[in-house]
Parts: C-alpha cells; sequence; structure tokens
C-alpha cells in the first residue's frame, strides 16, 4: 500500500521511516506550490541539481530557508499554507528551487554530519564548583 504524497510530506524529517518508504520517498514528486518549484533532496545533497534552459546543472548552494521572516514569501504565503510557520525547507541561492529534507537524513544540519573522533573519546562534562 503506497501512502499518500502529503503523508509522506509531513514525515520527511522523521526518522521513524522504514527502508522501503524512504526508497519510495524518494521517488515521489512532493506536491508544487503555484510559485515555486519543490524537489526532495538526495542524500548529502548540498547544491542544486535543477538543470537551466541550456540544459546545465544550476550548481546554487542549498541554504535554510526561513520563509516566515521573508518578507517576498510572505506576500506570497504558498509555503506557509504548505508547511506551516516553521517548516524544514532548503532554497537553492540562484534559481530559488526549493528542496525538502531527504527523510534518510533526520539532522538539521545544513552542512552534514560532521566528523567521528578516530579515537573513540567520549569526555564527561566537566562539572563546575
Amino acid at each position: 500500500m503506497r501512502r499518500p504524497a502529503a503523508a509522506v510530506r509531513e514525515s520527511l524529517a522523521s526518522s521513524e521511516m522504514t527502508m522501503s518508504e524512504i526508497q519510495a520517498a524518494e521517488q515521489i514528486t512532493p506536491a508544487q506550490l503555484p510559485h515555486h518549484k519543490v524537489k526532495i533532496k538526495k542524500a548529502g545533497q548540498r547544491a542544486c541539481n535543477e538543470k537551466n534552459e541550456k540544459g546545465k546543472f544550476c550548481g546554487g548552494h542549498l541554504k535554510r530557508w526561513f520563509y516566515s521572516q521573508d518578507v517576498i514569501e510572505q506576500a506570497c504565503g504558498d509555503a506557509q499554507k504548505a508547511w506551516g510557520t516553521d517548516g524544514e525547507v532548503y532554497r537553492c541561492e540562484h534559481c530559488q528551487t526549493l528542496y525538502l529534507p531527504n527523510p534518510s537524513e533526520a539532522n538539521l544540519n545544513v552542512a552534514g554530519q560532521g566528523m567521528i573522533s578516530v579515537f573513540g573519546l567520549t569526555l564527561p562534562p566537566k562539572v563546575s564548583s
């Protein structure tokens, strides 16, 4: 049984999805907004993969977009109607394409997961006296 696109979009940032649901979500095209093109980020994606009219990739950096604070978007209101007041959305700095987070990446860090220590040391927090 396939989940509707709206249900997948609501649980995109959730880590409760199974692998088959994640693969299905990557194949589903998200609901398009009237004034914005919307895509789903691929795992580890940090640059736009939208093609221009010449067929070349845009390559703009994807940055977290706080649409509730954007004056131009407040006049439009599409994103706020679709994702609420504080949804996790990324926007290309060049072509303004919107990207929803990848379901397999549950963290909110735009730059991705940092390096894990090769030493495996875990230090207890300092206790202030």
